[in-house]
């Protein structure tokens, strides 16, 4: 190939002083080095007769950094490249001082990018601008209902319902602690109430060690079944925290208010900042609160002492507390509470499948006679008068141990109190009866 030869002789000029000659058949008769020369006039001659008119070998298609590196130290008539010329204007553009940008621009420029950075990506003020936010308990969960909303694209009605449903599930394996403690509890009820009504008796009769005797061997069938009644606690005590942390987070964002909340809602609770106008939000979550506590939802329904089905009562009238209490909550608060009772719901809906008992190892429930239990169920007003009763005696009880102690310890400490041989009130010191 006539181009790599020639591209080789070029650069092996390039590393040494070579000598150079006319060649004229080029155009614009330019002074090339014999190497050169005598490759591209055999070419030439191969050619047969051929005139070289290739543009890759004119002076002017040269390339710039070509003809800068192929110039020859020696500067002798004769041996000498001229240099390309100069484009015309370059030595006015080089002159040309190179514009500024006015002083202000900075400042309109961060003046401009500084509201950009207060926006999330749907344009809405996000969270931090508006003080929001943290790493408190009421601040994470708001900025994880956000992340919701904005990552996931959920209108803020769906974003709670979503994360609501998250927070439920990451308790549920606390839910399933405390079913298979409920089904335990209720499967030894009768041995438990036993125990138990025996311990109450002998503390009501004031045998502090009989009573010491009962409670330990409860303890000990209790710690033999693997019992702990507060174990059916943990889904309520699990519950309180994470309910409000919610709370006091979408409190906030209501407060504020978030601009994006007026319209996050659905059907005729649009605007989440306010009240619900119909008030069917604290209805429903009246209503599913009432079905949540007689299903047992947060820690199944067994009672082992006396009175304990009385708190059943106390229960069951929270949720007619709760409505006119809610009734002028926004309905953002509603809506976290509506939906997590509608989870807590379905998830005992859910453990009652036999396939699931199974897969999660809870026992079978043994149905008793309540006829048979140690402890009878009681009309509620009979039942609050035992229970009244029940606690006056315990009472009565405490102050008079409370008393001994008080005695025995002001004996240790006070004079010794002088004794006699015989009734001072009755005789005289001669055992001679004394006159009234």
């Amino acid at each position: 190939m006539l181009a790599s030869r020639v591209f080789r002789v070029i650069l092996a000029d390039c590393r040494t002083s070579t000598k150079y000659v006319k060649y004229p058949q080029l155009s614009g008769g330019p002074r090339l080095s014999v190497r050169l020369y005598h490759v591209l006039g055999h070419s030439e001659r191969a050619a047969a007769g051929r005139t070289v008119t290739r543009p890759a070998l004119r002076w002017r298609a040269a390339p710039l950094w070509l003809s800068a590196h192929c110039q020859s130290t020696d500067t002798s008539d004769g041996d000498y490249i001229p240099s390309p010329p100069r484009p015309p204007g370059a030595d006015e553009l080089a002159a040309t001082p190179t514009p500024t940008a006015p002083s202000g621009a900075a400042d309109t420029v961060a003046d401009l990018v500084e509201p950009l950075q207060q926006l999330n990506a749907l344009g809405e003020p996000s969270l931090s601008s508006l003080g929001l936010g943290g790493w408190t308990p009421p601040g994470l969960f708001q900025q994880f209902f956000e992340m919701l909303h904005v990552t996931g694209g959920l209108p803020w009605w769906g974003a709670i319902a979503v994360g609501t449903v998250v927070i439920r599930l990451c308790m549920f394996p606390l839910v399933v602690k405390a079913q298979k403690n409920a089904v335990v509890m209720n499967n030894n009820l009768p041995r438990l109430q036993g125990l138990h009504m025996k311990m109450i008796e002998a503390r009501q009769m004031g045998n502090e060690m009989e009573a010491a005797r009962w409670s330990n061997e409860l303890m000990l069938f209790m710690k033999e079944k693997e019992v702990n009644p507060l174990k059916s606690m943990l889904v309520p005590m699990a519950q309180i925290p994470v309910f409000v942390s919610v709370f006091f987070g979408l409190r906030q964002l209501t407060n504020v208010p978030l601009v994006s909340l007026k319209d996050g809602g659905m059907l005729w609770f649009v605007d989440l900042t306010v009240a619900d106008p119909f008030c069917l939000l604290p209805a429903i979550t009246s209503l599913t609160m009432l079905a949540t506590i007689e299903l047992g939802a947060e820690g199944g329904k067994v009672s082992t002492g006396p009175n304990q089905h009385l708190v059943r009562y106390v229960l069951r009238a929270m949720p007619f507390i709760v409505f006119p209490l809610t009734m002028n909550f926004p309905a953002a608060i509603l809506c976290y509470w509506v939906c997590s009772n509608l989870v807590a719901l379905n998830q005992v809906l859910f453990l009652k499948i036999p396939a699931v008992r199974t897969y999660f190892k809870i026992p079978a429930k043994i149905k008793h006679d309540e006829t048979k239990l140690p402890v009878k169920k009681k009309p509620f007003v009979a039942g609050m008068k035992e229970s009244w009763n029940n606690m006056k005696v315990t009472k009565d009880l405490e102050d008079r141990q409370r008393y001994d102690e008080m005695r025995f310890k002001k004996a240790g400490l006070g004079p010794v109190t002088k004794t006699y041989s015989y009734d001072p009130t009755r005789h005289n010191p001669d055992g001679s009866p004394r006159k009234k």
